[in-house]
């Protein structure tokens, strides 16, 4: 069991790569505890990046104060600035959908990203297309499959041409045939330009999705590293611990 703070994180950033957004000294408190506790993390354009760590470790925060669901107490999230419809969008574990066919799920998200109105029906036949959903288009959407409705959650999240999508545990109830579709929408997402920021406890899906890894313990990045290095030769203890199945205490 590891319970202690290494004197500074492990960690080897992207090199060459454009800076989308820095997380710096980011403190947020709840229950009387610190939850992320001077955590600091930039997030380039590119490499997929795969956030790992112990339950309570701030992932899944992480991905809300990116989302500006939730303000830190102290620190500061700069974006740098883009032209882009949206900075960031999030897909949460379970789907959020609206009692609406999924054309109309896609339409709505359309209109609140400010697409103009001729454009959108070209844009939910690319949406529908991309996510395989063409022929469920007039089927109400939480009537769909868990693996449906987490395809029309991303599709409808990539309606908005986000910076960065934010992805918290999207396939955890999924089998794997599903898991496999949303794991290949993210890869074609990424190759159309789209940043990956994917939360999986997952080492499996770790490896088949993430050029890098960060691991958070304690609200801090303890290490970070190429995917492959992380999980041949993580160099922190606490990474060591858990990629083992040994307890990590908070």
């Amino acid at each position: 069991m590891l319970s202690r703070a290494p004197q500074q994180a492990v960690s080897t950033e992207p090199d060459s790569q454009a800076l989308l957004v820095a997380l710096s000294n980011i403190v947020y408190r709840a229950g009387g505890k610190r939850l992320l506790d001077g955590l600091d993390l930039r997030l380039f354009a590119g490499p997929k990046t795969v956030i790992m760590g112990p339950n309570g470790a701030g992932k899944s925060l992480t991905l809300r104060l990116l989302q500006g669901l939730l303000e830190p107490q102290s620190g500061q999230i700069e974006w740098v600035p883009g032209r882009t419809a949206s900075r960031s969008a999030l897909v949460f574990q379970r789907p959020t959908l609206l009692r609406r066919s999924v054309a109309a799920n896609l339409r709505h998200a359309l209109a609140v990203y400010g697409v103009p109105r001729l454009e959108r029906q070209k844009r939910i036949e690319e949406l529908l297309e991309l996510g395989d959903l063409t022929d469920l288009r007039d089927q109400p959407a939480r009537r769909l499959s868990g693996g449906e409705q987490q395809r029309l959650s991303v599709v409808r999240a990539l309606a908005a041409k986000p910076r960065i999508l934010l992805l918290d545990e999207p396939t955890a109830s999924l089998d794997p045939a599903a898991t496999a579709a949303i794991e290949a929408l993210v890869n074609i997402a990424n190759g159309e330009g789209t940043k990956i920021v994917f939360v999986t406890h997952d080492a499996g899906q770790a490896r088949r999705i993430g050029d890098e890894v960060v691991f958070l313990h304690r609200g801090r990045v303890f290490e970070r590293a190429p995917a492959d290095a992380f999980f041949s030769q993580p160099r922190s203890a606490e990474a060591k611990a858990y990629l083992q199945g040994r307890l990590l205490l908070g």
